[in-house]
């Protein structure tokens, strides 16, 4: 894809963005669940279960304040930092004008997603009276991003940022999907993230055309240094670290004996998915390299061969 092939979605974004279409959401005082039970396994083990099931909820409500405080932190210091730098015109790769104004709506989108999250998690506390327990202060993206552009040379850094945050953006679009679907939840939490998915797809399409017209333009010896610097970042995207340290805090928050605290412990640190092709997170990435036209290049299906289908591209 060339850049004057571009289009812009400025009549998609006038016509449907959240911001201009949506009203607030407001948190249900009913019997649904506040965020579902199969994102937080701590709640289904069998200690938790046996030992402390009236403590589901206090567990779900922290587990969604996490979710909340992940979103802040995505939209406002890792996916906005690099729109507004492209819709600024700032970006070390120069894009048209069409994809800085869209790159623009990104930002302006993004900056909402957060604002409403945050009135979420307020409402949240005034229904329930539960305050968050001591939330992380960065996501796995914000180690990750670091991390690749550490291993880019001077002239790829811009293109390393763009690549890592398009991953990002592609695969947060299919998680919230799940999200939305899941009937077990309030229709506001639903609502909240039926209306973000609805943004959320047409950022991952942005920021894959964007890939596709640097990695178009890309010279040869570029693309291979790039391709050899995304399973570090897929590893360290993927890592649960910062999810395991929040668990364990929430397990020290809970008021239950000392052993059964342990017991809970070592049954969240055996819940770690392995870091390759069957992680339930490396399909979304996989799609995005194919979307991207990444994955065409042989250089990069070399260096993903660990994360791609037994049988290799399909």
């Amino acid at each position: 894809m060339k850049a004057e092939d571009y289009l812009s979605f400025v009549d998609a974004w006038e016509g449907r963005a959240t911001i201009r279409t949506r009203p607030r959401r407001i948190v249900e005082n009913d019997e649904k669940l506040i965020y579902p039970l199969s994102r937080q396994p701590l709640v289904l083990s069998e200690t938790f279960t046996r030992e402390c099931p009236q403590l589901r909820d206090f567990a779900l409500v922290q587990s969604l304040y996490k979710f909340i405080n992940d979103v802040v932190i995505f939209e406002t210091e890792i996916v906005d930092r690099t729109a507004r730098s492209i819709a600024k015109d700032n970006f070390a790769i120069r894009f048209p004008f069409a994809c800085r104004y869209d790159a623009m709506t990104v930002v302006v989108d993004e900056d909402y997603h957060a604002l409403v999250a945050m009135d979420f998690m307020q409402q949240t506390i005034a229904l329930t009276g539960i305050q968050p327990i001591q939330l992380p202060l960065e996501i796995e993206l914000s180690r990750a991003i670091p991390a690749a552009l550490g291993l880019a040379p001077d002239h790829l850094r811009s293109a390393v940022e763009l690549i890592c945050v398009a991953i990002a953006e592609n695969t947060v679009t299919n998680d919230v999907a799940a999200f939305a679907k899941d009937d077990t939840v309030k229709q506001s939490i639903k609502g909240l993230m039926a209306d973000h998915l609805l943004d959320e797809g047409r950022h991952s399409g942005f920021w894959a055309r964007l890939v596709r017209i640097y990695w178009h333009a890309a010279p040869e010896q570029d693309k291979q240094s790039i391709a050899q610097i995304m399973p570090v970042f897929i590893a360290q995207y993927l890592t649960n670290d910062i999810q395991k340290s929040f668990d364990f805090v929430l397990i020290d928050s809970l008021p239950i004996e000392e052993t059964i605290k342990q017991a809970l412990k070592d049954e969240t640190q055996a819940m770690s998915f392995p870091i390759n092709r069957h992680h339930p997170l490396v399909g979304n990435i996989v799609r995005f390299f194919r979307t991207s036209s990444m994955l065409e290049s042989a250089c990069v299906q070399h260096a993903l061969a660990d994360y791609l289908p037994a049988g290799g591209v399909q």
